[in-house]
């Protein structure tokens, strides 16, 4: 058997995912000989978005009638709008690959998984480099339930050729696009979404799926409720959405010593990405803190830049504290900093106090319905610094970027008061 090829480079990205790009195009601004190492380039979040966006839409045409304006019910065309979303992720993804090449990236199509703690192995060449950063990105996670494979994750969701007519889901886009839901979780779940019609199964535990053969629905999926005992029910379509897991088994992380995964399978690093393996560096959702496609793009280029940049980006990292998070839901909802019980813990029940208001979004003056938009600020300290705000309510996703400079910038409550924002009591 002929020896493997060896490509020497300074620094070797494992992952396609937007922080792995981030990091290897800057590094190779800089002049360093990079290699990135993925089975695709991909863009990421982009999907989930264009769904939110859609389902958004169908929402303001129903609503036009109550501003006096005439329009058709709106009918749904899921293959039309899965194509033009698949063919822009495809154009996108297109464009990153160039950027690649354009910046003299070396991509490398192939699972890469470590030889040692410089060299790693990609289809039949051994790339070496002093550097190597982790950055495969993570999965869902399907339940070890019987006849999950039955059910589809978020990935099977983005493939569905056409619209579901009943879905059992662990969450709440499909209602809005038309269907039947019923999510089958056990946390208070938003009054908002009961009221669209999602129906809720609360302190529940799935107990498995089955073929419902010739049925027009072709799953029955069961579950146990607290006090109410076992339940059933036919759906066409059952989605696990019961979290994420790190991808790391390709890797080989055993051929590193030094390299450490948390009880979560996460590979730990410290605040500037360094494993506990020199030279080895970790960023993104494998590494599990804030997994947001433009946290990983921050921390690879300042990664990058600490690692290549020169002496005036020696410290340089990102700071993971106050990073605003959202959930495109319907109705969205954001945070950023502190629950008020986590508040409690770091500065103590007696430093903490609590700001709330609730009313009805100006869009709704003119609608039947009247969804709540409430709003929560955590305080701590004399000064009442802002520790946390939580949001939910039309047009939060948008807002909460603003609100996190602020709090990022240490911003008390007084400060809140002076600007013309709703006071919160």
């Amino acid at each position: 058997m002929s020896p493997l090829a060896t490509k020497l480079f300074d620094f070797i990205v494992i992952g396609g995912g937007s922080g792995g790009l981030a990091c290897a195009r800057r590094a190779a601004s800089y002049g360093a000989k990079v290699a990135l190492a993925a089975h695709v380039v991909n863009v990421g979040c982009v999907p989930k978005k264009v769904m939110f966006n859609g389902a958004s839409i169908i929402e303001a045409i129903e609503d036009a009638k109550h501003y006096g304006i005439t329009v058709g019910s709106p009918s749904f065309d899921w293959g039309f709008l899965k194509n033009a979303r698949d063919a822009y992720v495809k154009r996108l993804n297109g464009i990153y690959e160039a950027n690649v090449t354009k910046d003299k990236v070396e991509y490398v199509e192939g699972m890469a998984s470590f030889i040692s703690d410089t060299e790693v192995k990609v289809n039949d060449s051994v790339l070496t480099a002093k550097h190597i950063l982790i950055a495969t990105g993570g999965r869902p996670v399907i339940p070890g339930v019987e006849g999950a494979e039955l059910g589809i994750d978020s990935d099977g969701f983005f493939e569905l050729e056409t619209q579901p007519k009943k879905v059992a889901v662990l969450a709440g886009i499909f209602k809005t696009l038309g269907s039947d839901v019923t999510v089958i979780i056990g946390d208070t779940m938003l009054e908002e979404m009961k009221r669209i019609g999602i129906k809720f199964e609360h302190d529940s535990q799935v107990l498995g799926v089955k073929k419902n053969a010739g049925a027009e629905l072709p799953l029955e999926l069961s579950w146990s409720t607290k006090g109410a005992g076992n339940s059933s029910d036919a759906y066409d379509c059952v989605l696990w959405a019961v979290g994420r897991k790190p991808n790391t088994e390709s890797l080989n992380l055993a051929a590193v010593p030094g390299i450490e995964l948390n009880k979560t399978g996460h590979i730990v690093a410290d605040e500037y990405q360094n494993t506990g393996a020199g030279g080895i560096y970790s960023l993104g959702d494998v590494f599990g803190k804030s997994e947001l496609t433009p946290v990983a793009i921050a921390a690879g280029r300042r990664l990058a830049d600490r690692l290549f940049g020169g002496s005036q980006f020696a410290t340089s990292k990102l700071d993971y504290v106050n990073i605003p998070t959202v959930i495109f839901g319907h109705p969205t909802a954001g945070t950023i900093g502190l629950s008020g019980e986590e508040a409690k813990a770091k500065y103590g029940a007696e430093n903490i106090k609590e700001y709330r208001t609730r009313f009805t979004n100006m869009y709704n003056a003119m609608t039947p319905y009247k969804p709540p938009t409430a709003m929560k600020l955590v305080v701590a300290g004399a000064d009442e610094k802002v520790v946390g705000l939580h949001i939910i309510g039309r047009g939060c996703d948008e807002i909460l970027q603003g609100f996190g400079v602020a709090v990022k910038m240490g911003a008390t409550k007084k400060d809140f008061d002076s600007c013309e924002i709703v006071t919160m009591r």
